[in-house]
């Protein structure tokens, strides 16, 4: 019996004899997992139990221990197997098979169960049993399949999207699912997809599920069926490099490591080597035993996904072959190798024992990135190449001679210019890159560098050309801001994160709520000045002349007017409909319900007055704004008007200005009901979190834009509470109404 691993539900295979064909089941699966099939259920309803009980034997030697194996149907063969000390993982049970209950109580609770569901009748079944009782579920037909011609109706996409927002377990979806589908599913709720004739009967089982794969990971952001855009919680691609260190950082596993998180990806290392190293050159070497390399190798297997190998230094031929061992057990789905071979002097590193077996080791690359000399004692050419076309014509030989990828770089050659090749004789296809060479000094774990990258957007994007060109840019971009570093006196580093650092900056974004408490403590001086204002502590306490307020009534009203308008376009600049039906509901509410307010105090057939100096400023401000288009700018001005109404109203009604305040018979009580309405303090809620979330995401420079107007706004606020008073002391006021 295995113990319960991790279940990795992305992508499974579900077999089938007849479309693996003479190529049998066992090698498709092979094949299969090492494109990154995750896990496996054995389907042959036409097999006896003997017969499937072999079957699981040989495939659980295909997998070996890479991916999860599942037996669908046969309970008690996976019982049997179990026991036999075969690694099954577990059942997949349709809903005219056994009860799930009792495939739990047989397997026990380190196996994985699945079931097959889609309709609410199922997952109301499954709600009523025992929590584990069922590890997951197969919902389909997606779309309908010849190789289940009994299937029940087709959900499709969206089908299958309500029933994974219903269901308590994980959904896998099966049945139809092409590769362009992943991304909708993975936006809809899977879990993962299960793919049958897709891989079984493809001429080239790794390649179809590697594009599975890939579409399951990729970075894109793609529509739902619905044609809302829903973003992708995508995997972030886990790069294993098998490399020498160089205490330095500029070159081995440091370098590696640098381009690994440079090109978006997760990096891991195996430490082959030792060395001591520095800007000028190499001053020892120790190689740690071959038995603790493989320790840390299947350490990392154990436990994590790798998505991609990138392979540099290997100082011996125990140590090559025990890499190769390695790859050839675990089949990762990117293998690039950069071979270490010769120093910069020009000495061999490898003896020819070590040679041979690196040599052996490129029947387990998908690329090989040599520079000029190794590509030379590789392709067996009696020198390195002198010309661009010697050095093609070396890749084209290396990669027709192993049947591997091979990248040709020009770098070591003499001129201005400083080519690479992409050479597959396989597909007989050759990709140039030109370029101009780059004068600097700084060159130091290039190759490593490259190499590493390459893997890295190869396990992201799926395509080496692509692959090639991306990393290329990007070294091409680092090697120009090299120097800048000032490391060593020798032949410096390149500069992984010259790039990033210009574009992303160094300033931690911060999250939306230290945006409101940044921005909140930073008016606290505008904040204070409105609860020292006269008008405020007279409006508290009731003390305040029925002028001044109906003249900030009047003005209010005015505002109301303009600032709805600029809610609305607020709305249309919105970039979700979230968003934009709280900038509208905002508008609607400033005319309809506000408004409607200041008519029962003002009188409806009241003139309107002229806009005061502080109501035309204020309004200014909020409609330059509104005419940039500048969406995160505009709504971080409009904040204000709601979040100081909402504090000043809150601290009104608990009595902060003073009792008067919270007395039913205060002159303008029902005006100070409005200042702390509960409805209106979750509008302010929400418009904060609007705000504070676009500020979060916002770039250093649009934040700030954001801040000024947020902070013009509040001192605008400021001023208009300030003007009522301001205005009466030019004409005599009336008293305060009875």
């Amino acid at each position: 019996m295995s113990a319960r691993r991790a279940l990795d539900l992305s992508l499974t295979l579900v077999t089938d004899a007849a479309q693996c064909g003479a190529r049998g089941v066992a090698s498709v699966v092979a094949d299969a997992v090492a494109g990154g099939v995750r896990t496996v259920q054995l389907r042959d309803k036409a097999a006896s139990d003997a017969e499937v009980l072999r079957q699981l034997e040989a495939l659980a030697d295909a997998i070996d221990g890479r991916a999860t194996l599942l037996v669908n149907d046969r309970l008690e063969v996976a019982a049997a197997a179990r026991r036999a000390g075969v690694p099954v993982d577990g059942v997949h049970l349709g809903q005219g098979d056994v009860p799930v209950l009792r495939a739990r109580d047989v397997l026990g609770a380190d196996a994985i169960v699945g079931l097959t569901a889609n309709t609410a009748a199922h997952l109301e079944a499954v709600e009523r049993m025992p929590r584990g009782t069922v590890d997951y579920l197969g919902v389909g037909v997606i779309r309908p399949t010849a190789t289940k011609p009994d299937h029940p109706p087709a959900l499709g996409i969206e089908g299958f999207a309500r029933i994974a927002a219903a269901s308590p377990l994980p959904c896998v979806a099966i049945g139809g699912v092409r590769a362009d589908d992943v991304a909708d599913l993975r936006a809809a709720g899977a879990a993962g997809v299960a793919v049958v004739s897709a891989v079984c009967a493809a001429a080239d089982p790794r390649a179809a599920a590697q594009k599975f794969a890939r579409a399951w990971t990729s970075l894109e952001r793609r529509p739902a069926a619905s044609g809302a855009a829903r973003p992708l919680q995508a995997t972030v691609p886990r790069v294993l490099s098998i490399a020498g260190s160089d205490p330095s950082g500029g070159a081995g596993i440091q370098a590696d490591l640098k381009a690994i998180a440079a090109s978006g990806g997760y990096g891991m290392a195996v430490i082959t080597a030792l060395t001591a190293q520095n800007t000028r050159g190499v001053r020892a070497v120790h190689v740690p035993p071959a038995t603790f390399l493989a320790e840390q190798l299947d350490a990392i297997a154990d436990d994590i996904t790798v998505d991609a190998v990138k392979i540099g230094m290997l100082a011996n031929a125990e140590v090559i072959r025990t890499v190769g061992d390695w790859l050839a057990r675990t089949r990762p789905p990117v293998v690039v190798l950069d071979p270490v071979m010769l120093a910069t002097s020009g000495d061999r590193l490898l003896d020819a024992d070590a040679e041979a077996a690196l040599r052996d080791l490129l029947a387990h690359a998908d690329l090989v990135t040599p520079n000029l000399a190794e590509l030379a004692v590789l392709a067996g050419a009696d020198a390195p190449a002198g010309t661009w076309s010697e050095a093609i014509a070396q890749a084209e030989a290396l990669s027709a001679t192993t049947g591997v990828r091979v990248l040709a770089k020009g770098g070591h050659l003499g001129g201005a210019d400083a080519p690479d090749a992409l050479v597959d004789a396989a597909s007989a296809r050759l990709v140039e890159y030109p370029g101009e060479r780059i004068a600097t000094t700084a060159t130091h774990g290039t190759g490593c560098s490259l190499s590493s990258a390459i893997a890295t957007r190869r396990a992201a994007t799926g395509d080496w050309e692509t692959a090639v060109a991306e990393a290329r840019r990007w070294l091409r971009e680092s090697l120009r801001h090299g120097e800048t570093l000032q490391v060593g006196g020798g032949h410096g580093p390149v500069h992984h994160f010259a790039g990033l650092w210009a574009r992303g900056g160094l300033a931690t974004a911060p999250t939306p709520a230290e945006v409101e408490t940044d921005w909140w403590e930073g008016i606290a001086d505008v904040r204070r000045g409105i609860d020292e204002l006269p008008f405020i502590r007279a409006l508290a306490d009731g003390t305040l002349e029925r002028e001044p307020f109906r003249f900030y009534l009047a003005q209010d009203a005015l505002y109301l007017r303009d600032y709805a308008r600029v809610l609305a376009v607020a709305a249309g600049l919105a970039p979700d409909a979230t968003a934009q039906a709280f900038w509208a509901r905002s508008a609607e509410g400033a005319i309809a319900g506000e408004l409607e307010l200041h008519r029962s105090w003002l009188g409806r057939t009241t003139a309107p007055p002229d806009p005061a100096p502080a109501t035309t400023a204020y309004l200014d401000h909020l409609a330059a704004a509104g005419a940039r288009g500048d969406y995160p700018v505009l709504i971080a001005a409009l904040l204000p008007c709601f979040q100081l109404y909402a504090d000043l109203g809150a601290r009104l009604a608990a009595g902060e200005f003073g009792p008067a305040a919270l007395d039913p018979a205060h002159p303008y009580a029902s005006w100070l009901a409005t200042y702390a309405d509960p409805g209106f303090a979750v509008a302010n809620r929400q418009a904060i979190d609007l705000v504070t979330a676009t500020a979060a995401r916002a770039t250093p420079e649009v934040r700030e834009r954001m801040r000024r107007a947020y902070r013009r706004s509040s001192e605008h606020e400021h001023a208009f509470f300030a003007a009522p008073l301001a205005a009466s002391a030019t004409a005599p006021g009336e008293g305060v109404p009875a």
